[in-house]
């Protein structure tokens, strides 16, 4: 979203960005304030006084109910969120969601909205704007709403309340953005008219994530495997993951001292960083295993420069690709597969040199790409490091949404041809408002 909102401005659009304050942000799921450094400085964000009841924590500000019955008091909110719009923990936010649009419009009137998702009450405001002024909007979904990207099953059926409002949203959005090919093709099979309108736009990564150098490493300090992103997977997987490390330790003598270090958040809410998988990862500790707990993106390249090799833990199957995958590739180092076989991050790493392949989540396949990845570390040329990267480079963030925004620009432009055009950066500023938070 943040490049995306840079793109406009490239490209001689206003951009206003409508999101919830930064304290909402951190009791729902952290926030990294070095991403806003790299927001252009010409976008315009409007933050608006909404936060999750249910994260609440302070229990001087519970009510009588909440506090005598919890449990209770969670299952009532979550009714009556629904009566306003059918997403828990988000429904409520619908009035204020629509009423910023309309107040920002009537302000500087708007030429497009581009609503990002989650949470899905953002297309309740594309929808009011368009009934109230007939302004243009683009979904974003990224995962897609009617795809249980997880399970790969539909989510809901189309003569649902919730069928029936992406109908209605599809039915007069000009553009839909998925991230990969299977969500794409759920899409145009659910929705045969709106087929041309459905675009790929993957997530790609930010180049100055990467490294950007060949890697030698330190035999004597012993290599360093590590896993950065959040850790959304489920206990039992990171079990396997970890027996299977701790099998490869066993046999293989590159390994012995080696260590595993693992970096980012572990749940949300209240919940953050008190759960199974910080016992598990506190147990392993005798395999050499490290939390180091989440990493801003100011550190990314540096910590990546310290490892030898990445292992990617992914939940899901194919209709799921991760965006970490990319930024993995990036570092030009060997990568461990840790997800099933039929997975989307599988069709991106096919081709990369340095990839041991996707062998499923068996224990002893993965303990023999560990092994693998330890030799990769340790005898791989500056030159399959240089075609490693080269693989990536097509991945680009920057060049990924420079298309993208172009070709939605270019859309609007051949409905209504006095729109700015890419080859016309000096006509005079539109507006883009973006909605969904600018430190995603």
């Amino acid at each position: 979203m943040r490049e995306t909102a840079n793109q406009f401005i490239n490209v001689g659009w206003d951009v206003t960005v409508v999101t919830i304050s930064q304290e909402s942000w951190e009791l729902d799921s952290g926030i990294d304030l070095t991403l806003l450094e790299q927001v252009d400085p010409r976008v315009k964000v409007v933050e608006l006084p909404l936060s999750r009841e249910d994260l609440e924590t302070d229990i001087r500000r519970f009510d009588e109910a909440r506090a005598l019955s919890p449990a209770k008091w969670v299952t009532e909110l979550r009714k009556r969120q629904a009566r306003t719009f059918p997403e828990a923990s988000f429904g409520e936010w619908r009035d204020v969601l629509e009423q910023a649009a309309l107040d920002i419009h009537r302000e500087h009137p708007a030429d497009l909205l581009l609503a990002s998702c989650v949470p899905y009450v953002n297309l309740a405001a594309a929808w009011k704007l368009w009934e109230e002024a007939r302004v243009p909007y683009a979904v974003d979904f990224r995962d897609g709403w009617s795809i249980d990207v997880i399970d790969g099953t539909e989510a809901f059926s189309r003569d649902s309340e919730l069928g029936r409002w992406e109908q209605k949203i599809l039915d007069h959005a000009v553009s839909l953005w998925v991230v990969n090919d299977p969500i794409a093709e759920h899409y145009r099979a659910r929705y045969p008219d709106f087929a041309d309108r459905v675009r790929v736009v993957r997530n790609g990564y930010d180049a100055d994530s990467s490294p950007g150098h060949a890697h030698k490493p330190d035999l004597d300090a012993g290599l360093t495997f590590g896993y950065l992103g959040t850790v959304n997977f489920t206990a039992a997987h990171l079990e396997t993951v970890l027996d299977a490390w701790r099998a490869a330790r066993e046999q293989e003598p590159l390994l012995a001292n080696a260590r595993f270090e693992v970096r980012g958040h572990i749940g949300n809410g209240a919940g953050r960083g008190a759960t199974r998988h910080a016992e598990i990862l506190k147990e392993a500790e005798a395999d050499g295993v490290r939390f180091g707990g989440p990493a801003s993106k100011a550190e990314v390249a540096e910590i990546y420069a310290r490892w030898d090799a990445m292992v990617l833990i992914l939940i899901g199957g194919r209709f799921v690709t991760s965006g970490k995958v990319y930024e993995y590739m990036a570092t030009g180092l060997p990568i461990v597969s840790a997800h099933v076989v039929e997975h989307d991050a599988s069709n991106v790493l096919r081709g990369h040199p340095l990839w041991t392949g996707a062998v499923g989540l068996d224990v002893e396949a993965m303990a023999d790409a560990f092994i693998r990845a330890a030799h990769l570390a340790v005898e791989t040329s500056d030159e399959s490091h240089a075609e490693a990267m080269a693989h990536a480079d097509q991945y680009t963030r920057e060049s990924l949404m420079t298309v993208a925004v172009g070709e939605l620009v270019d859309l609007l432009s051949a409905d209504k041809p006095e729109r700015v055009r890419l080859k016309d950066a000096s006509a005079l500023p539109e507006k883009s408002i973006v909605t969904g938070g600018p430190a995603s």
